[in-house]
């Protein structure tokens, strides 16, 4: 049960005792909270709601100079990678107002662990494995919508009441940044938080159940009552469902068939306009080549692209839009990264510069990933745009 007055839950498993700290993200009472139960000396083990990626990025402040932008926007990476810069943006303008360092109670868990040379255990699901799962979760038509209100929420300049201060115990950057998209909440729910919780609840008993032993896992305060419910009820073949939880689900086949069946459509629609006559097949392809070009184009406009590639997002997009296999995107990014030549203080500058829209025109790397982002939502909304004109010409 939750002690309304101290922020915890202590369950025994299998002769280990855990207790469960809920802490908020932004706070310094919570920063102090950790310190001082960690300076009880009465643990030998921390568990802390980090994955691999997210405690790289915390430990090492020139994580992100280590990245490869080129391998990221071939790999099809850069859209994840621009989620996790504007989550991050989020909580660093919360954390700023309050005069608190973005994840400083966790910082402060890990360090005062080493400090005693106590085992620390990383509990959380890999941030991109979350982020993959959520944006299956959620309805196709839906997902631009998701990302686009993402960027334009962490990217606003409100300011958080010191009254709202409560809800942000509540919830971490994740949760904070995508809550705040009422339409998607429900499609969010399972992957952002449910599984989460089942995910730290299984590798909290995987823990205890190794050996007796004293265990502080210092999680966001809402996911107290989501892991205390699975801790509860798990059983002994919680690997396997951990090992589930832990994938990216495989698109379901008539998914994948979607793309090429537009792209067949629109073939068609080109095939029955030459039959036709020779000026409306030509019309049709014209017309398709503007409206797809022109939004691309328009995309990497927004994003502060260089002249270069937005010519670039005009010419590739019609083609592209075309073969499901390669998106206008990556043709945009990498033109970008060719003719910004992103710097070294550029990676370094990653973090701060990603707090404001003016920040994320600034700086290089975050104009090549939002060159990207946009050129290809352009090519997406060009693409069915420029079908739906083709398919009433040809109806009309």
């Amino acid at each position: 049960m939750i002690d309304q007055k101290k922020p915890y839950i202590d369950i025994n498993i299998n002769g280990s005792s855990v207790r469960i700290l809920g802490t908020a993200h932004v706070s310094q009472i919570s920063v102090d909270q950790v310190r001082t139960e960690i300076e009880s000396e009465q643990y030998s083990d921390i568990a802390v709601e980090l994955c691999e990626s997210r405690y790289e990025m915390m430990s090492d402040p020139d994580a992100f100079g280590k990245l490869n932008l080129v391998e990221i926007i071939r790999k099809g990476k850069a859209l994840m990678v621009t989620a996790m810069l504007a989550m991050g943006a989020f909580q660093q303008r919360i954390a700023e107002q309050f005069g608190v360092e973005p994840g400083a109670e966790m910082r402060t868990a890990v360090l005062e662990a080493k400090k005693r040379e106590l085992v620390v255990h990383l509990i959380d699901r890999n941030i991109g494995v979350t982020l993959r799962r959520i944006y299956g979760s959620v309805a196709w038509w839906k997902r631009p919508h998701l990302f686009l209100g993402l960027l334009g929420s962490v990217l606003s300049n409100d300011k958080v009441e010191e009254s709202e201060i409560e809800d942000l115990k509540e919830r971490d950057v994740i949760e904070n940044a995508l809550s705040q998209l009422q339409e998607s909440a429900g499609d969010l729910f399972i992957p952002l938080i449910d599984e989460r919780d089942e995910f730290m609840a299984v590798k909290i008993w995987r823990i205890a159940t190794a050996g007796p032993c004293r265990i502080l896992a210092v999680v966001g305060a809402g996911h107290l009552t989501g892991i205390a419910k699975y801790l509860d009820k798990i059983s002994n073949d919680c690997e396997a469902r951990l090992n589930e939880l832990d994938k990216v689900p495989k698109k379901k086949n008539w998914i994948a068939v979607i793309p090429w069946a537009i792209v067949a459509l629109i073939l068609f629609g080109f095939y029955l306009g030459f039959s036709r006559s020779p000026e409306m097949g030509i019309s049709l392809l014209v017309e398709w080549a503007l409206i797809n070009g022109g939004f691309a184009s328009l995309g990497v406009l927004i994003a502060g692209g260089h002249f270069l590639t937005i010519l670039g997002a005009f010419f590739a997009a019609p083609i592209t839009s075309l073969n499901p296999t390669i998106g206008a995107g990556i043709v945009t990014g990498l033109i970008e990264a060719w003719v910004r030549k992103p710097t070294v203080s550029d990676f370094a500058a990653l973090r701060k510069d990603t707090v404001t829209w003016r920040g994320w025109r600034r700086n290089k790397v975050a104009r090549t990933l939002l060159a990207f982002v946009f050129g290809t939502l352009g090519s997406a909304i060009g693409t069915y745009v420029a079908g739906f004109r083709i398919v009433g010409q040809l109806l009309g």
